[in-house]
């Protein structure tokens, strides 16, 4: 959801500021007076592509900053703002290169275009994100149809994976059955030399330092026992603490000040002993036998060939006799792998189509319902016989995708007994904006899309078509933030907040400028898209489009 949009420097804008409600939001106008600079702005922010020519005559670069609310796919980290908010910026040079920041952190195009884009839905004449990409169809249908098509989907997109996965091992079992001679030879002698010498987890390594040991256990010997002598040898460290201690407690029996220092020593006294103890025992520990340090050093020397050849570590050495093994084993048993594969793939087949058969019984049962709901939307917005159209064909195997086995598509029946066409194909843009606005009606809350933005769709509008499309975009608002260029007062009174957008002359040239307008100047701009003007007759229809 849009919460702020501030636009510094494109086209005629200079410095202008949107903040759209949650609901209804109405942006009116003169022709001309620069509300398409104001989409331009958005589209930006929606990761569109940036043109130089869109930076205002005179200055280096524009900025379009925005604040997003409640976004899909909002990072967790972005809380750091305080809630579910999103800050990005785009700047776009005089040279046409673009910058972008997400919560100041610098960041790509296609990064800005993967978090905002989504969350919005641009519907202008000609321009309708959602609605004119037949990949998206199917997953309106699925959100409004609920719960029975979701778990039928679930249950096919586990079957699909599964598929993916048996055959991912079929072809894996069929490479390894086709290792050639050379391959599996090597992967033999790899096997054979590893298992020859037979190394185990953490081996290498505690050879290492009984090696070390075993191979300084002379000096070794000689470090401990002249630590215990320096300690408990005769006129050693124990013995002259021993004298200090006692020279302290005689002291002591008159200032009791050098009792706490004779028990201090005494304290440190027991730690040398401690120490002098380890010493002793781990001098007489330490055994020299040439025949085991022959062996240990054997031992390494086979280790360290390993690792020269299959390292530089153990994990190395251990992983290439496993690859080894794997492959000795696949070719050796390659008959019986490859009909265990062949025949787990047969099982996720069966398994996918049975999951195929249901999520299409369960699409083609929603299909007609929902086609009717959008239909009856259409009704009211004086479409005549025109009719939305659910076309779903089953797929050749091959064509399966993670969404479903069939292409589904909503066609538009201009009148009862023409001929239904992709939406895509409609001459008329008018046509295509109302189809969505009667989508995106029936979808309510279930719809992903936050944001719907329209441009106009109110062209060449008027009458009772101009009430009864008011009447849809209200009912709209109830469930999305709905922000609308509209020439029409009939759906200008509904909104709950109103702009309008002007072309004024300024001190640095023409500008265009923003404003939102309520009480008295909201009653003169409905005047003015009523009548041209502000008559007393034109403002009391105002005021009564907007009591009304």
């Amino acid at each position: 959801m849009i919460d702020e949009i501030q636009v510094h420097n494109l086209a005629l804008i200079r410095d202008v500021s949107l903040q759209p409600c949650e609901g209804l939001t109405v942006i009116t106008g003169e022709t001309g007076a620069g509300k398409t600079a104001l989409l331009s702005a958005l589209k930006l922010l929606m990761g569109v592509r940036a043109s130089a020519e869109l930076v205002r005559d005179g200055e280096q670069s524009l900025t379009v900053a925005g604040r997003f609310f409640q976004l899909d796919g909002l990072p967790a980290e972005s809380g750091d703002l305080g809630s579910d908010e999103l800050v990005v910026t785009r700047r776009v040079g005089s040279d046409g290169r673009s910058r972008v920041s997400i919560d100041g952190s610098m960041a790509s195009v296609g990064e800005l275009a993967k978090l905002i884009a989504p969350s919005i839905d641009l519907c202008g004449q000609f321009e309708h994100q959602q609605l004119m990409r037949p990949a998206t169809h199917v997953h309106m249908l699925d959100a409004w149809a609920g719960d029975d098509v979701l778990e039928a989907l679930a249950v096919y997109e586990s079957a699909f994976a599964a598929v993916n996965q048996a055959a991912a091992e079929l072809a894996r079992v069929r490479d390894a059955g086709e290792t050639t001679s050379a391959k599996l030879d090597e992967a033999r002698f790899t096997l054979r030399r590893i298992e020859e010498v037979d190394p185990q987890e953490g081996e290498y390594e505690q050879l290492a330092h009984d090696l070390s040991i075993a191979e300084h256990a002379e000096s070794l010997a000689v470090s401990a026992s002249s630590a215990y002598e320096a300690l408990s040898g005769e006129d050693g460290a124990l013995d002259a603490l021993n004298a200090a201690v006692a020279a302290l407690e005689t002291g002591g029996r008159i200032d009791s000040g050098l009792s706490d220092l004779a028990q201090s020593l005494r304290e440190a006294g027991y730690v040398l002993e401690d120490v002098s103890a380890s010493a002793r025992d781990y001098r007489d520990g330490i055994e020299f036998d040439p025949e085991t340090l022959a062996a240990q050093q054997e031992r390494y020397s086979q280790m360290q060939g390993l690792l020269r050849a299959f390292g530089p570590r153990m994990e190395d050495v251990f992983a290439a006799r496993d690859a080894a093994a794997e492959t000795v084993s696949l070719v050796d048993d390659s008959a019986a792998r490859l009909e265990a594969a062949e025949r787990k793939v047969a099982e996720a087949e069966s398994a996918l189509a049975k999951a195929a058969d249901r999520l299409d019984e369960v699409r083609a049962e929603a299909a007609p319902r929902f086609a009717d709901e959008v239909s009856a939307v259409m009704a009211r917005l004086e479409m005549g016989g025109a009719e939305l159209v659910c076309d779903q064909r089953r797929l050749d195997r091959a064509s399966w995708t993670k969404a479903g086995a069939c292409q589904f598509e909503f066609l538009y029946r201009p009148g009862a007994g023409m001929q239904a066409r992709p939406l895509a194909r409609i001459a008329s843009g008018g046509e295509v904006s109302r189809v969505m606005l009667a989508v995106k009606v029936v979808l309510g809350s279930k719809d992903d899309v936050d944001t719907l933005v329209f441009d106009e769709v109110d062209a060449g509008v008027g009458g009772a078509v101009a009430v009864a499309l008011a009447d849809v975009i209200a009912e709209l608002a109830l469930t999305h933030q709905v922000i609308i260029v509209t020439h029409l007062a009939q759906v200008a009174v509904r909104g709950d907040v109103h702009y309008v957008v002007r072309r004024e002359e300024g001190d640095a040239g023409v500008e265009t400028r923003l404003s939102c307008v309520s009480g008295a100047q909201r009653e003169a701009e409905i005047a003015r898209m009523l009548s041209g003007g502000a008559s007393d007759a034109s403002l009391a229809h105002a005021r009564e489009l907007l009591a009304r």
